[in-house]
């Protein structure tokens, strides 16, 4: 019954998606009560964050008028529900919103561009394949294991966009299909970033703002990171074993998997392949470890790209113009991943205008409080992954509900930590799933993948891994008395 409903299915292309979605928030602002909280900026470790006040909401009136539908009307102390103009202009202003995230997403693909136009990284992944070419199920170990480690101590995420044809090759190349050729990568930066070790964009700000020691929960998380990597790489040999015994059994059964437009030719690999990979892994080691303690962000980290571009040019000997041409070749790949995550950012655009975000947050947390301690802690999961469906954003989310769910937990008699696992746990397994998550939306569409195809995949390993959240989030209530 539930895959005949899924083969049915039918969801519209990524934009059109997006836009309902921010329609049907904006529709949302009329109805839902509005409110807010009083903030203010706090540093959290090197990063500045705009968090919300405990105790500070205040339910605000709705103002209804002609002109308020028509284009907005801001009156003094009331909420106006979102505007015809408002919701239109949403898009637009999610893109401004987003610009350093954007054109990060840009530098990172034009950067990726000159690299594969040297050469270097086709020639590593062909080595690899031709090393493992009868070991596919190994291989898959090795590449989860690598990415869902960065994911889970680095926070790699959009970093890894450009990387999608690279690993459709492989998965082409292994006898598999584009799903899992996708899973490769995606999903194991996921697991890795929703099973946070060291997280700095999630678990370590959360933790910051609750007020708990950094990585005073390490060898818990360690072993949930290990039992999420277990349940996620089951689920996958197992798949990648039917396909390749039966393409039939393939969701995406019937396609051609044709890779012609990322132009991946055959490469041997020279010296010069070599000496441009160690470089660019010492400038990108350095990148990590300078987010980690220098303080930089994305501006800086694009910067360091681009260095890894430049010097990838000068040791694979491209001229000015075909390292020019390489780099606008690799943006123009990212067109529809970089804009993706503007358009996933006007749903928290209405939310705001309309003043019903914070009303959201404030009557979760309210209904929190009736319930026994271990109930509640499963309640804080639900409630962050649903709230990641309109706050796709790990440390966005956590300046968010952090403020809130800290304090909440000293009521409920659980430790903060508790509530930085429900947190971590909510951000980041639903980004598996969510349509408002522009870095899944983005891979998905670099990929060719349709969003029910991949729902399709992901969805019974995502309520596995859920349930996994769900027990080791019963144990922390006991684990921290």
């Amino acid at each position: 019954m539930a895959l005949s409903i899924f083969r049915r299915l039918k969801i519209p292309h990524v934009f059109a998606l997006l836009l309902g979605v921010i329609f049907f928030c904006s529709l949302l602002t009329y109805v839902v009560p509005s409110g807010e909280y009083q903030r203010q900026e706090r540093q959290i470790g090197e990063l500045t964050r705009t968090m919300v006040l405990p105790n500070t909401f205040e339910s605000l009136p709705k103002h209804y008028s002609l002109q308020g539908v028509l284009w907005g009307e801001a009156v003094e102390g009331q909420a106006t529900p979102v505007g015809i103009l408002q919701f239109l202009s949403a898009i637009p202003r999610g893109l401004e919103q987003s610009a350093d995230i954007i054109f990060f997403i840009f530098i990172i693909g034009g950067v990726f561009g000159i690299l594969q136009r040297t050469g270097a990284i086709t020639a590593a992944i062909r080595s690899l394949v031709n090393r493992f070419a009868n070991s596919g199920p190994l291989l898959t170990i090795i590449l989860v294991l690598v990415i869902s480690i960065s994911g889970s101590t680095l926070g790699m995420g959009e970093e890894f966009i450009p990387l999608v044809p690279i690993f459709l090759f492989v998965s082409k190349e292994l006898g598999y299909d584009r799903i899992y050729g996708l899973a490769l990568v995606m999903l194991a930066a996921d697991i890795g970033f929703a099973a946070a070790t060291t997280n700095p964009f999630t678990v370590q700000i959360a933790q910051g703002i609750a007020e708990v020691p950094l990585g005073g929960d390490i060898g818990f998380r360690l072993i949930f990171y290990a039992a999420c990597l277990a349940i996620t790489l089951t689920y996958l040999l197992r798949y990648g074993a039917r396909v390749k015994k039966d393409p039939s059994q393939s969701i995406m059964a019937g396609d051609d998997f044709s890779l012609a437009e990322f132009q991946l030719e055959e490469q041997q690999l020279r010296p010069a392949h070599l000496w441009i990979l160690f470089v660019s892994a010492l400038i990108f080691s350095f990148i990590i470890y300078a987010v980690q303690n220098m303080g930089w962000w994305l501006n800086e980290m694009a910067g360091g790209f681009i260095l890894i571009g430049i010097l990838a040019a000068l040791i694979g000997r491209l001229s000015v113009e075909e390292a020019t041409k390489a780099f606008t070749h690799g943006m123009t790949e990212m067109v529809v991943a970089a804009l993706v995550v503007g358009f996933a950012r006007g749903i928290q655009v209405v939310l705001m205008d309309g003043k019903i975000m914070d009303s959201l947050i404030f009557y979760a947390a309210q209904v929190l409080q009736s319930f026994p301690k271990v109930v509640a802690a499963e309640g804080m999961l639900v409630f962050q992954s649903l709230l990641n469906f309109f706050i796709p954003s790990g440390s966005g989310q956590a300046a968010t509900t952090m403020p809130l769910m800290a304090p909440l937990s000293d009521v409920l008699g659980l430790d903060r930590q508790t509530a930085v696992f429900a947190f971590t746990c909510g951000d980041g397994f639903s980004n598996t799933i969510i349509p408002t998550s522009g870095v899944l939306m983005a891979m998905l569409a670099l990929a060719k993948i349709p969003y029910d195809k991949w729902l399709r995949f992901m969805l019974p390993l995502f309520l596995q891994l859920i349930l996994a959240s769900a027990i080791f989030l019963a144990i922390t209530v006991y684990w921290y008395q």
